[in-house]
């Protein structure tokens, strides 16, 4: 695939996905990118903690709320 084709599919998702596709392509560079590379190129658990939350929770703020804020509350008798 050439780049021109790349950047065809891309213009066409929404602005969401075309942003997880610079996260993803951001990640790659930083992994196997050609520039000088760290002694330890490993992410830190920290750091890779942190990136598989946000792409777990990506997208759920478009999800429908099907429960409410009474519906979570424990009754006592």
């Amino acid at each position: 695939m050439q780049l021109d084709d790349l950047i065809t599919k891309v213009s066409r998702l929404p602005p969401s996905r075309q942003q997880e596709v610079i996260d993803f392509v951001n990640f790659l560079e930083q992994r196997y990118g050609t520039e000088k590379k760290t002694e330890h190129s490993d992410w830190p658990e920290n750091h890779f903690e942190l990136m598989s939350i946000e792409q777990a929770m990506r997208g759920l703020e478009d999800e429908p709320e099907i429960y409410s804020d009474e519906d979570l509350k424990e009754r006592w008798q």
